[in-house]
């Protein structure tokens, strides 16, 4: 693309928000908006991230503020790295405001904000995940899921999932890699998910090294035959951000072509983005 796609990444100061906006301002594909959205308890009215100046946006503002922000950059991809409780609330002010996004934060009603996405004149990209790498295990599990079902019939499942303890629900991942195990004849409730948060417990027993206890993603997902013979594991270990943050940018690159293409009222996933169709 000639031009560089403009992107405002709302949730600074947040991690992944900032780590994002921290690959942005370096990638020559991207102009990073100096405005973001953040949640009502943040204090402060900007923050600076890599010598970029952004400035705050509380919820009571984004109503006032949003036209003289299109106004003075022009169109431009937004990236929700924000809060679960946020998600819909964020999700109809983008609609409402014609506003594409990349949807990155987990939690809330995904199929309340896909339908509404669906009847408004922007195009999104919404996943649980980011990491392309991680959305590419999750494909191959939706594949067995269609093609072998009840390959795993009479077996158990043990789910275990550790992040940072700013994680408020459970991982979005974890819940649809379990969805994937039910089609293959497993009877697993993901209210059954175990989620560690302790950050004691994640460096002693767990073995998550101590530069990442405040940013990874470790999952095991565990199966058992009946009678105890066989067993199964999967185990991705996820250490930082920066691998989320790569995704994101690709989701919204991939985002930029759909507009061009006059996508409207259309949401994609993270495995539309890996096929590029």
């Amino acid at each position: 693309m000639s031009e560089k796609i403009k992107v405002m990444i709302n949730g600074v100061p947040g991690n992944v928000a900032v780590n994002t906006a921290l690959f942005a301002i370096d990638d020559p594909r991207f102009e990073v908006v100096p405005f973001s959205m953040t949640g009502p308890e943040i204090e402060d009215s900007e923050c600076e991230v890599k010598g970029v100046k952004i400035a705050l946006v509380k919820p009571g503002e984004r109503d006032e503020i949003i036209g003289k922000i299109k106004a003075d950059h022009g169109p431009f991809i937004t990236i929700d790295y924000t809060h679960p409780t946020a998600v819909n609330s964020n999700g109809e002010f983008y609609a409402d405001n014609r506003l594409p996004f990349v949807m990155g934060t987990t939690g809330g009603d995904r199929e309340l904000l896909v339908a509404k996405v669906e009847s408004s004149d922007i195009p999104a990209v919404i996943a649980p995940n980011m990491a392309k790498q991680i959305v590419g295990l999750q494909a191959m599990m939706e594949y067995a899921a269609e093609n072998f079902k009840g390959l795993f019939n009479d077996y158990t499942l043990d789910i275990k999932e550790s992040h940072q303890n700013g994680k408020a629900d459970t991982s979005g991942t974890a819940k649809a890699i379990a969805a994937s195990f039910n089609e293959l004849g497993i009877d697993f409730n993901v209210s059954d998910i175990a989620k560690e948060r302790d950050p004691y417990v994640q460096k002693e027993i767990w073995g998550v090294p101590d530069e990442f206890i405040g940013g990874h993603a470790w999952h095991t997902y565990t199966l058992n035959s009946k009678d105890k013979t066989v067993k199964f594991a999967i185990t991705h270990n996820v250490n930082g951000r920066d691998v989320y943050s790569r995704g994101t940018l690709d989701a919204v690159e991939y985002l930029q072509t759909k507009i061009d293409d006059g996508a409207k009222g259309k949401v994609f996933s993270m495995i539309d983005v890996l096929k590029g169709k």
